[in-house]
């Protein structure tokens, strides 16, 4: 650090230290002749000092307040007051940290880019800009102080993508070691989310009570095929543990569950129903909420596309851009060669291969783009369509059905092998970065 970076640090702190200390007027017993009884104004309480910056109490109440609604609206019970707090504080002095070695480093947001996204948030909120920022202010929230958390958030995803995320990789050998563990054990591929309602049949039951029982069981099964949420049908008749909870047992492996509830849902798609089951203990109903991790095949249809992009950049505006394109449409509906014109002016990285982009699964590609692509016939060649990459020409050289089966399983496992490193070095370098940080608490000072 250098001296002046060390006297910036120090005047920094010395007023941060000032607005704590109350305006006091002369005490009533003194000999300066003041009025006997002048008001203290305090001014915001400071409750904790990070390196050179500071958080105040009307910062934390503020987001203890916003969280406080969050949980609130969620349904869930919120901690104790103190608690909450010193989750919130230390959130706070987390982002602090971020965005000011994020700064020191060169990672910037400027406003251009920070409307692009906000544009994108009102547009996903099917709103237009003008009645997201009416929308903001009827929930009491400022427009301002919402875009310019925004701008935050990107910073710090930024920031983690550069300091962690881009770093971290998955081995090929990791994945086979994932996928030989999975599929170690007996039925490992498969795993059920399984909701249950029960009518108990206690022992020594007559034939006449167990006909009462069965047909309670027969009521709530017309229920649920005519269409009763079955956590409700749960609720009001099963006999379960976990009735009120509607039924839930959560996610099992098959080998988890009694035989009898194997067999039967085995051969069940997401969302069906068991018929009536009949155990020693009384009858059963079992619903497939949901399931992963088995074999059924998964089919795609991939398309084989070769594209030719010009980026928009300083030098080139959006209009020269499209227009630049239409000439090479006009080029290649005149008999252009399609590979060397991509060779020639494509600006992405498929263009040494005349813009192909090989075999293509749905969801690869931006929106945008996959749309007209899929529109198009084997061969076709489409007319200038714009993405947020640039401008692109595109043309579809074949489809086929696939199974991707194998290649999904070894995806996802590398999602979650990637995510679990991530997160993990990601705190590693979070407590670096707090431990080489000064922070002084203050939440316990009193006021004088």
């Amino acid at each position: 650090m250098t001296m002046t970076q060390l006297n910036q640090r120090i005047t920094r702190l010395l007023f941060a230290l000032l607005l704590i200390i109350p305006i006091l007027g002369h005490s009533e017993d003194g000999n300066t002749g003041a009025k006997p009884k002048q008001k203290i104004a305090t001014l915001d309480q400071i409750v904790a000092i990070v390196d050179s910056d500071v958080i105040t109490r009307t910062e934390l109440d503020a987001r203890i307040e916003m969280v406080t609604q969050q949980i609130e609206k969620q349904g869930n019970k919120l901690p104790p007051h103190d608690i909450l707090e010193k989750q919130i504080l230390e959130r706070i002095i987390s982002d602090r940290l971020q965005l000011e070695y994020a700064a020191q480093t060169g990672i910037r947001v400027d406003d251009n880019q920070l409307d692009k996204t906000l544009d994108r948030i009102a547009d996903q909120n099917k709103l237009s800009l003008p009645d997201f920022k009416r929308a903001l202010d009827k929930e009491g929230i400022s427009f301002d102080k919402f875009r310019e958390d925004i701008r935050k958030e990107i910073i710090i995803a930024r920031l983690r993508e550069r300091e962690v995320d881009s770093k971290v990789s998955v081995t090929e050998a990791e994945i086979d070691n994932a996928l030989m563990t999975q599929n170690s054990g007996q039925d490992s591929n498969d795993e059920y989310e399984v909701a249950h309602i029960m009518v108990r049949v206690p022992e020594q039951s007559s034939p006449e009570e167990i006909q009462k029982l069965r047909a309670k069981i027969d009521g709530a099964l017309m229920k649920l095929q005519g269409g009763a949420d079955f956590a409700q049908v749960s609720a009001a008749m099963s006999d379960a543990p976990k009735a009120l909870e509607g039924g839930d047992l959560g996610w099992k492996k098959p080998t988890e569950l009694p035989e009898l509830f194997q067999t039967a849902l085995k051969p069940l798609k997401k969302g069906e129903l068991t018929a009536i089951l009949r155990s020693p203990n009384g009858f059963h109903i079992l619903k497939m909420v949901d399931r992963r991790g088995d074999t059924t095949p998964l089919i795609v249809q991939q398309t084989h596309a070769r594209h030719i992009l010009m980026k928009i950049s300083d030098v080139l505006s959006e209009d020269e851009a499209k227009q630049r394109m239409i000439g090479l449409k006009e080029r290649l509906d005149n008999g252009g060669k399609f590979e060397e014109i991509a060779r020639q002016y494509s600006e992405d990285g498929s263009a040494s291969n005349g813009g192909d982009l090989g075999w293509v699964n749905p969801g690869d590609l931006v929106p945008e783009f996959e749309k007209v692509m899929d529109g198009l016939a084997i061969n076709q060649i489409s007319e200038p369509i714009k993405s947020r990459f640039g401008w692109h020409i595109i043309q579809v050289l074949e489809r086929r059905n696939q199974d991707v089966s194998q290649q999904a399983a070894r995806l996802k496992i590398r999602e979650e092998i990637k995510s679990r490193k991530s997160e993990e070095t990601f705190q590693d370098w979070l407590h670096g970065l707090r431990d080489r940080a000064y922070v002084e608490y203050r939440t316990d000072d009193k006021d004088e």
